[in-house]
């Protein structure tokens, strides 16, 4: 049976506050972060089906919203590799404009690029492998899989003070543990 229930009836008095404030401090922009929020609430209302109660309804939705946010930066980001070129010409058929759009292709990976991302999820790996096993369960809970403190805590029956402590001495072990095996 799932640990929490979804009432998307409550969601505006709830959460959207919440939302909003957790969106504007992202987007800077007033009328976007509303958007955003909206466009939250909506994909939660199609995918009600698919929320399984293992996490709260507020984080499930802020997972949604971080979504909206990343497509978002995705979008805008994406027309920054565009330039035109623009060329008026003249053939025995007359004359005309001719423009060509290029765009950075993003999956334009060499095989450097593969290749170095593979050695770094690599040693990732192998250093998260050599700390302690709650460290090591709180980096990835906390830093891979972006879950809330609160539902970090109450899965691992810790503090939140501690969970700091512990995600401090983890991210300085990965990142000296890093320095040595990967850099």
């Amino acid at each position: 049976m799932p640990d929490h229930q979804i009432n998307p009836n409550k969601w505006i008095d709830l959460y959207s506050d919440y939302l909003f404030n957790y969106t504007i401090a992202r987007v800077s922009d007033r009328e976007m972060a509303q958007d955003l929020v909206q466009d939250t609430f909506l994909a939660a209302l199609k995918a009600m089906k698919n929320f399984k109660g293992e996490a709260s309804e507020r984080t499930w939705l802020i997972s949604i919203l971080k979504r909206k946010i990343i497509d978002h930066y995705r979008k805008i980001n994406s027309n920054k590799g565009k330039a035109e070129v623009r060329m008026h010409y003249k053939d025995t058929d007359g004359e005309g404009d001719w423009l060509e759009e290029r765009v950075a292709d993003p999956f334009d990976k060499t095989a450097e690029d593969a290749l170095e991302n593979s050695e770094l999820g690599d040693a990732i790996h192998n250093c998260l492998s050599k700390l302690p096993k709650k460290q090591a369960d709180v980096f990835k809970m906390k830093t891979i899989l972006n879950y809330e403190t609160e539902t970090i805590c109450n899965e691992l029956n810790i503090t939140a003070s501690n969970l700091w402590v512990i995600i401090h001495r983890a991210r300085t072990a990965m990142a000296d543990c890093l320095k040595e095996n990967w850099l």
